[in-house]
């Protein structure tokens, strides 16, 4: 483990923030992620409150979660050595289906590499997907 700012980083670089509900956890998991995966992960946040504007956050499992209230949480993304997992929970459902398979039957995730300028168009129609969806109600 590596620690920054008073934040422990895990294995692969994730950072380890304490369970928390609201837009402060989330923000201090996002000014933990170390070198250029701050950055993705401030414009992803950007990009999800930009698409879903009732959106509600969460930081749980050590990565944050968003969602709408009544209907569960639609996404999350944690880090890992060389990328950023994007993990959309309905995303079997999504059209197109976003490229990397889960051992969950509807679990489907999008990696960010350093370098990588994602498709922002296409994030953003997964996200209104996503949002629109029912849900998992995991914690």
């Amino acid at each position: 483990m590596t620690k920054i700012a008073n934040i422990m980083l895990l294995s692969g670089g994730n950072p380890q923030i304490p369970k928390g509900d609201g837009d402060g956890p989330v923000q201090a998991y996002i000014a933990a992620m170390p070198g250029w995966k701050r950055e993705v992960g401030r414009y992803l946040d950007s990009l999800i409150e930009r698409s879903v504007p009732d959106v509600h956050k969460a930081v749980r499992w050590n990565s944050p979660f968003y969602g709408i209230e009544g209907r569960g949480w639609f996404l999350s993304f944690h880090c890992f050595t060389k990328y950023i997992k994007v993990t959309f929970l309905n995303g079997g459902s999504l059209r197109p289906v976003p490229p990397v398979t889960s051992k969950y039957e509807h679990v489907r995730y999008f990696h960010i590499h350093e370098g990588d300028e994602p498709d922002e168009e296409l994030l953003v129609s997964w996200l209104e997907q996503a949002s629109g969806l029912p849900g998992e109600a995991l914690f």
